[in-house]
């Protein structure tokens, strides 16, 4: 079994489950999952999980997205990206100067209304499968932190926008509120992800140079250790009775009142993620090594 973690710059086009299903027919293992899903025309940072590993994963989908990308002005489009339909067209194209002047609107915390294609549930139902059939979708705002957002290049027709910004945040709808702040129509035209929590561009590998090492050595060289998402949480090591008794579920008792989760260690080896409050350690999820 392997476990770790294997940072892929998803090409555009390709959906973030067929990625990770096609690293997990690489490393030919059974479970895999990634943190946080890309849109198919987006490129760039898809951290997937093998093994283990895969038990950390809500830690990268809470963690920090940055972005870099593209907003092009006077149309606006059924999914707010160059995948959808037009519904509606303006003339009017912004100059640096309007777009430098509105951007602080967008920064700290904001509400945002996600697009009506995506993954959200209403009812039950997926929201963009509510849309495909043509039923009228509500969604409501939700507050999200944009810690930072800015230009970085302007054309007649289109802007280009570094962000980065809490878990929830839909650059979709992002693109599409500024645009509508400017007073003209605009989508998404392209997208890529540049940070998934600890995660960065400089630790991504593309899925074909996967596919072309082959060898079973060399290819666990793309492979991080699992501790490496957890880098911003407290490690704690612990004696070999103490962890076996975690691993069983076990509470242990701490002379340290703080309430946070911390990474249990053993001898260098990850034991668990737990709870630690009122003096006790309680195990969330338990990893087998």
């Amino acid at each position: 079994m392997v476990h770790g973690w294997v940072i892929v710059d998803k090409p555009e086009g390709m959906s973030s489950a067929h990625v990770v299903a096609a690293v997990r027919r690489i490393f030919n293992t059974k479970k895999a999952g990634h943190g946080g899903t890309l849109d198919p025309l987006a490129s760039g940072v898809l951290p997937v999980a093998l093994g283990e590993a895969t038990k950390a994963l809500s830690y990268i989908l809470d963690g920090t997205k940055a972005y870099q990308f593209e907003v092009t002005w006077g149309e606006t489009r059924t999914t707010d990206d160059r995948e959808g339909d037009v519904t509606a067209t303006s003339s009017r194209r912004p100059t640096r100067e309007d777009i430098e002047a509105i951007l602080p609107r967008f920064r700290g915390e904001i509400e945002q209304v996600p697009p009506v294609y995506s993954a959200l549930k209403i009812g039950g139902k997926r929201a963009y499968a509510l849309a495909r059939e043509g039923k009228k979708v509500e969604l409501s705002s939700r507050l999200l932190t944009i810690i930072s957002l800015e230009l970085v290049a302007v054309s007649p027709d289109s802007a280009t926008f570094d962000v980065v910004c809490s878990k929830g945040t839909y650059v979709r709808s992002l693109g599409r509120d500024i645009a509508i702040c400017l007073g003209t129509y605009g989508y998404i035209s392209c997208l890529r992800r540049t940070q998934a929590g600890p995660f960065y561009e400089k630790n991504a590998i593309l899925l074909d140079s996967l596919r072309k090492i082959g060898h079973n050595s060399e290819l666990m060289k793309s492979v991080l250790p699992l501790p490496d998402a957890l880098a911003d949480i407290l490690a704690l090591e612990v004696e070999d009775e103490e962890a076996l008794k975690l691993r069983q579920g076990q509470l242990l008792l701490t002379s340290d009142l703080r309430e946070d989760i911390v990474l249990i260690m053993c001898q260098g080896i990850p034991q668990a993620l737990a709870k630690r409050a009122e003096g006790k350690i309680k195990p969330l999820r338990v990893f087998n090594l």
